[in-house]
């Protein structure tokens, strides 16, 4: 497995020292620092707690395949191989991709100004195939998953009385909602700096 201490950013653009990139985002050094240290924080923590290696990179590729990422997905996917899961689990993380792929974003505002803005929009949900495979801690929180990328406006109580229902606790959602947010702004950040590199 990569070492945490190479920056993960620089990984996934190609980003080699001395490179033009590499002055650029030497300009910003504290957001180098932090986006590093989120890295560290999510995918290879002090104290992991109840969350697993593979359920933390399992999750991450998901998100990353829903985002249409692929290479940042197979990122994820090639550490949750070395992290000591099942190979079929990473075929099982690639086929739910398939099967939760959307467009979105989905959902509906408050009744006001804003409702002719509403998108419906399908909602994930694991087939017997899928829950079979990825067992129920981790079939909940793809849905989830899901949820927050494609219909974020629609987040309701039941959604997270769902992850506590397969066996999540409340500290464990907080750190897959951290793993979602993170991988948002990782895929922003990649992609922007891509585009700087000319390889859009």
């Amino acid at each position: 497995m990569p070492s945490t201490d190479t920056d993960v950013i620089d990984t996934l653009v190609g980003i080699a020292p001395g490179a033009a990139l590499d002055a650029i985002r030497a300009r910003r050094p504290e957001a180098r620092t932090h986006a590093q240290a989120s890295y560290r924080a999510l995918f290879a923590p002090a104290d992991p707690g109840t969350v697993t290696a593979p359920e933390r990179f399992a999750v991450a590729s998901f998100v990353a395949g829903l985002h249409g990422r692929s290479a940042i997905a197979d990122f994820y996917g090639a550490r949750l191989g070395e992290s000591g899961a099942a190979p079929a689990l990473r075929d099982a993380v690639a086929a739910a991709v398939k099967e939760a792929a959307a467009r979105g974003p989905y959902g509906s505002f408050p009744r006001g100004p804003l409702s002719g803005e509403d998108t419906s929009g399908p909602l994930y949900r694991a087939n017997a195939e899928a829950r079979r495979a990825l067992g129920p801690r981790l079939a909940a929180a793809f849905e989830h998953m899901h949820l927050l990328v494609f219909h974020p406006r629609d987040a309701h109580p039941a959604a997270l009385q769902a992850l506590l229902d397969a066996g999540w606790s409340t500290t464990d959602i907080v750190t897959l909602s951290q793993i979602a947010a993170f991988l948002s702004f990782q895929i922003r950040v990649v992609a922007g700096l891509t585009t700087l590199a000319g390889r859009a």
